[in-house]
């Protein structure tokens, strides 16, 4: 490098853009760690308020439950259209358009508010949904206006909504490997590697602040199960391949799925999205019933109760709560599927357990998690390394990572497109077929029956 280039170098460090640039990065990652814990909060109360409305009488979410999910869907649609469903697919559309237009209709102030009081909401009224994946598109948003402000280029804008959605993971579980890996793997596909620093960064300051607020915590505290590969070879093998065939089943169902079940209430005149997610309300209501309310909410004791061995698992249970999940997908209110489907994989891994009465209970319990995880998402990296963080079993990643690989395998034949890409599809043709004088809420009403 010549004289004149080491001098330019320094020259644009010592610049007020480049360190503005940072500082907006900076706060705004330790932003997404504040809001991340806020959120958390929300949600756990709201769990807790329909919890209490439960013990006060188990039939009352038959009124509930319809009330609330017909609610939340129109509020939704009238007011933030793009806030439904998981919020990843969101993001990865985000990374796709071109304009800060297109890009703020999917990560814009009323997204980000939308997203964290509707999913509360979703979760008042019983839904099976989960906060990280809002957390996601909330992260996501809030660095892309924060990049917007510092008026970072286009090119760099890309990594920026990259960082913020690795560090919403991050902030969600307390899982900074699992952030960065999330980036790579599902949010991209791809990686910048000149913007590695930016998306490192923004997990660290996140991760910081969220830790700040709940303090150093693993999501499901430390789990006791251990693993022979030579005794538990079998069991593996077996886990891999049936949590794939499961997570499999359930992507296809939520891509297709909802389409269909459209279509029929179409035909009956019940396809307006309030009187649509009502009659999901209703079934997610009858669910709960039948399980004793304990499909309702993310499901997050449950699993964690199945790892430590506080109770067992059960094929209703298992098979109830994906179609909850899948139901509250279908009903087009905001919320994500990282929750429900760790407890779903939790259940399956408990329920296997009597098939190999060798293996401890808490390794099925975690070989299930990680293999319906993984298919579900298709990103078996991703989904071996979210479970050894959030059970701080960082010694067992062998046969985690052969359950997850297999899973995602099996789940690619069933469903050949990754779950979350082919939702942002969805996303990227609307916005780009939106008139340059509309806002986000010319997104056709109907789209929010499918975007989970």
């Amino acid at each position: 490098m010549t004289r004149q280039e080491l001098y330019e170098q320094g020259k644009s460090i010592l610049s007020f853009a480049h360190w503005r640039n940072r500082l907006v990065f900076w706060c705004g990652a330790i932003v997404i760690g504040i809001i991340a814990a806020g959120f958390a909060y929300i949600s756990d109360y709201s769990q807790k308020l329909f919890a209490g409305m439960v013990a006060f009488n188990r039939f009352l979410p038959l009124i509930v439950c319809p009330l609330l999910f017909g609610l939340t869907a129109w509020l939704t649609s009238r007011y933030c259209p793009n806030a439904t469903g998981s919020g990843i697919p969101q993001a990865i559309a985000a990374r796709e358009l071109e304009t800060h237009k297109q890009r703020r209709a999917l990560l814009g102030v009323p997204i980000i508010l939308g997203k964290m009081f509707l999913t509360a909401l979703g979760l008042l009224g019983g839904a099976s949904i989960g906060r990280e994946g809002p957390t996601v598109q909330i992260g996501a948003g809030i660095l892309y206006l924060g990049g917007h402000l510092g008026k970072v280029d286009d090119k760099m804008s890309r990594s920026v909504i990259l960082a913020g959605a690795a560090a919403g993971v991050a902030a969600a579980f307390n899982t900074p490997l699992a952030g960065i890996v999330f980036a790579i793997e599902e949010m991209a596909r791809s990686f910048e590697h000149r913007y590695s620093s930016v998306v490192l960064t923004a997990i660290i300051f996140a991760g910081a602040a969220s830790l700040s607020i709940l303090g150093n915590y693993s999501y499901f505290g430390y789990a006791v199960g251990g693993f022979d590969i030579g005794r538990d070879l079998v069991a593996i093998v077996v886990i891999g391949g049936l949590g794939g065939f499961l997570g499999g089943l359930f992507a296809r169902t939520l891509i297709d799925g909802g389409k269909c079940l459209y279509g029929v209430c179409q035909k009956r005149n019940l396809h307006h999205p309030a009187i649509f997610a009502a009659l999901c309300g209703l079934i997610i209501a009858f669910l709960g019933l039948v399980t004793k309310s304990a499909t309702f909410g993310t499901g997050y004791e449950l699993a964690k109760g199945l790892l430590h061995g506080e109770s067992t698992g059960s094929w209703l249970y298992t098979a109830a709560k994906l179609l909850a999940t899948a139901v509250s997908g279908f009903s087009g209110i905001p919320g994500g599927i990282f929750s429900p489907s760790l407890s779903v994989g939790a259940s399956f891994g408990a329920s296997m357990a009597s098939w190999f009465p060798s293996t401890p209970v808490a390794g099925m319990v975690l070989l299930g998690m990680t293999a319906y995880f993984a298919s579900v998402t298709q990103a078996p990296i991703t989904a071996f390394i979210i479970i050894l963080e959030i059970t701080g079993r960082q010694s067992l990643p062998v046969p985690l990572i052969a359950a997850s690989v297999i899973a995602a395998a099996v789940s690619r034949m069933i469903c050949p497109v990754s779950l979350y890409h082919a939702l942002a599809k969805d996303f990227i043709e609307k916005a780009k077929h939106l008139h340059p004088d509309q806002n986000q809420s010319a997104i056709p009403r109907d789209a929010l029956t499918h975007q989970m």
